[in-house]
């Protein structure tokens, strides 16, 4: 067993590698042409792209509340991201699958094993080998899509590769793609789709203890503290993927799911907690001001 798992692991560290050579080109082609349309279409906004540094490594955490998020996202900032995506994306069959597992390896799309363990190694150090190559890596801590467009429980991965790495985790949260797409929905309707891109949280004084599961799990729930305030979202203290195993086995796609009055680690909701909402004319002009102020114009007759 132990042998069939490290192969695992190992044919999953080739993939990743073999899938960045085809998304070198496809990323930019894909972004320079398909990102104008996007945005025409679906004129999508975005609050707080400061926050994500120039240069130098970061882990974009996101909420996931649709197929589209790993779409959005990358449209609306400069730099380059990568998302990790379940391995089932990669092995459909028919013209479907073939046409899935295409554009997931086209886009750069990690793949991973979600069963945990060693069969998701591979996409673990895959993400850590971007991050010392100084590039940002992106990871939604639920695991998988919302099933009813509320925050989920964090999975303690995204903890790990911000200790082991020691890069910022920078928390980003998808507004309004849950009533665009929701699962089930191909495309997206045209609705109000937005990016709220928060500050970065820097957990390096933990590195020595990666392998703490109470620290992991106490970094966890820092980071969805901060989606659940930046996206508005109600909180429920369990695992997405534990609410949707049941309400298969009930035969329902949509039904009634646990409420939670906590937010993660049991904290309080503060009072006020919305979902944002598109930016304004004028806040979009006093966020231009404030970016310029500091700006110097040289007269060039002083040359």
């Amino acid at each position: 067993m132990c042998c069939i798992c490290c192969n695992n692991v190992h044919a999953g560290s080739r993939l990743a590698v073999d899938y960045m050579g085809v998304f070198v080109g496809f990323y930019s082609v894909l972004k320079g042409a398909g990102g104008p349309i996007l945005k025409g279409v679906y004129r999508p906004w975005i609050r707080g792209e400061d926050n994500i540094p120039k240069d130098g490594p970061a882990i974009l955490a996101s909420n996931h509340n649709a197929v589209w998020d790993s779409i959005f996202l990358p449209a609306l900032i400069s730099r380059e991201v990568v998302f990790m995506g379940k391995a089932d994306y990669f092995s459909g069959t028919g013209m479907k699958g073939w046409a899935t597992k295409n554009f997931m390896k086209a886009v750069g799309t990690i793949p991973v094993d979600r069963a945990g363990g060693k069969a998701s190694q591979a996409a673990m150090q895959a993400g850590l080998d971007r991050l010392s190559d100084g590039k940002l890596f992106g990871i939604y801590p639920e695991g998988t899509r919302s099933p009813d467009g509320r925050l989920y429980r964090g999975k303690t991965g995204v903890a790990r590769l911000s200790l082991e790495s020691g890069a910022p985790v920078i928390p980003v949260a998808m507004i309004g793609t849950h009533a665009a797409q929701p699962i089930g929905k191909k495309v997206p309707l045209r609705t109000n789709i937005g990016v709220v891109v928060g500050e970065p949280l820097d957990f390096s004084r933990y590195r020595a203890l990666s392998k703490d599961r109470y620290v992991l799990r106490a970094i966890t729930d820092e980071i969805m503290y901060n989606l659940m305030l930046l996206s508005g979202q109600e909180y429920v203290d369990r695992y997405a993927a534990d609410v949707k195993a049941e309400l298969a086995a009930k035969g329902e796609f949509e039904g009634p799911v646990p409420n939670s009055a906590k937010g993660p680690g049991g904290r309080e909701v503060p009072e006020g907690t919305e979902v944002p909402e598109r930016p304004t004319v004028e806040e979009q002009v006093t966020d231009v001001d404030e970016v310029t102020a500091g700006l110097v114009v040289e007269d060039p007759s002083n040359d």
